[in-house]
């Protein structure tokens, strides 16, 4: 491995290679694994071989242990690429009906009436914040700004306005 490593021997990696891939393709057999599936999984850690030489640290296990290491994990990789997909069938499923029904939508207008009702009963002053804020969604500070009033005076009328807002449609429902 060592001269694979350092020097790209071919005959160290072609020795190292015969001494390996038998041993790899009875491991990949005992797992289970057909003949051409092994031989590509060899094939591809061979390669991982010549190519990653240098990073095999012999402090850190025998060579057969770091190439046994990446042939499974190669084959856990194919596995899971092969892994067949559930797929499902739509088209016999109606699509959910999203329309309202007739008594969901009367309700909904009634809420849209009081609250009309409710938005129309605010001062000048609370109904011109809710429009800069739901119109034109200007934050509080940027109300302040643009109406040259204190941000205190812009919560307190919006406090009040969500008071009065409630009251109102609580009377309604």
């Amino acid at each position: 491995m060592r001269q694979v490593a350092t020097n790209r021997d071919r005959t160290a990696y072609e020795q190292l290679f015969d001494v390996i891939a038998p041993r790899l393709q009875g491991q990949l057999s005992r797992l289970g694994l057909q003949r051409t599936e092994a031989e590509d999984i060899i094939q591809d850690v061979m390669v991982n071989v010549w190519v990653k030489a240098g990073m095999y640290l012999p402090e850190k296990g025998s060579v057969f242990a770091w190439v046994f290491v990446m042939a499974r994990n190669l084959r856990i990789d194919r596995a899971r690429k092969l892994r067949p997909q559930v797929l499902m069938d739509f088209s016999e499923y109606d699509e959910p009906d999203t329309a309202e029904n007739p008594e969901e939508q009367t309700l909904r207008y009634s809420h849209l009436s009081a609250l009309k009702i409710a938005m129309d009963s605010l001062s000048a002053e609370q109904r011109e914040i809710y429009d800069l804020i739901f119109r034109e969604e200007l934050t509080q500070h940027e109300i302040a700004a643009r109406l040259n009033l204190p941000l205190g005076t812009v919560k307190s009328r919006m406090r009040l306005a969500q008071v009065h807002l409630r009251k109102s449609m609580e009377k309604s429902s």
